[in-house]
């Protein structure tokens, strides 16, 4: 059903081609946004704005490397010069290192703090000036339930994300007179490409699913009403806020 909660509005999301970015960049698409979706395969990121295009709605496709400053100096500017400007971007590129402490190799460790954590301020940095000149714009940075907690594992992942989740709070109080909301989302276990293989290996099994009260892996779309509910005017009134979409695995 097309409620056209982002009608008028533009949307950059980055990560766009995997579970979560491509579930949310579907979900805008219907709900009326005029889209500039990113990735760093250029041929898969073009596959999903033609079919986006497709069904109606107006998107275009880019590459982006999040941890390079000029690709993002790029891509906003496309923003800027073939839609208009920017109302919302969405921060949701990642990868992930499962090694603990001492087995993280620091080549690992560069790169995981690179997309997940410095690609995040790029993104914000240089999207701000277009945000800023919106009025009313929104920024949801996807950080994770590993951004709350600690899991004993993933050593650079947990410390990206939880750089993630401060840098969300402390950007949201710097802009919130400017008519710029800035939020996190924290996903739990979400069968995505990310994780897949353990899925299909241990199913609800899986240690952190047997440890989520509600007992199964969260879907991608379920992250994407989320992320929705957060970029559109539903939620004014709301900036600085960690949003956890975990089926219950941190409240206990």
């Amino acid at each position: 059903m097309n409620t056209a909660r982002l009608t008028g509005k533009v949307a950059l999301i980055t990560g766009a081609t995997g579970g979560i970015g491509a579930a949310t960049a579907e979900l805008f698409a219907r709900e009326g946004a005029r889209l500039i979706v990113t990735d760093t395969d250029a041929a898969i990121v073009e596959t999903l704005a033609a079919r986006l295009r497709s069904d109606g709605a107006e998107a275009l496709g880019a590459r982006l490397d999040v941890s390079s400053a000029d690709r993002w100096a790029r891509v906003v500017e496309s923003a800027s010069d073939r839609l208009g400007g920017l109302d919302i971007l969405i921060n949701i590129a990642g990868v992930v290192d499962w090694a603990g402490v001492e087995d993280t190799e620091q080549r690992a460790w560069d790169r995981v703090i690179a997309v997940n954590q410095t690609g995040t301020w790029l993104g914000m940095k240089t999207a701000m000036p277009l945000l800023r000149a919106s009025g009313n714009a929104s920024i949801v940075n996807t950080s994770s339930v590993l951004g709350i907690v600690g899991s004993g594992s993933a050593a650079a992942y947990h410390a990206s994300k939880g750089a993630v989740r401060l840098l969300t709070k402390t950007a949201a109080v710097e802009y919130a007179t400017q008519g710029v909301r800035i939020n996190s989302v924290h996903p739990g276990v979400i069968a995505t490409p990310m994780i897949q293989d353990i899925l299909d290996e241990q199913g609800n099994q899986q240690p952190d699913i047997v440890r989520t009260p509600m007992r199964r892996a969260g879907l991608p779309r379920e992250i994407a009403h989320a992320m929705l509910f957060l970029a559109s005017d539903e939620s004014s009134f709301i900036t600085g806020a960690e949003l956890i979409v975990d089926g219950g695995l941190t409240a206990h």
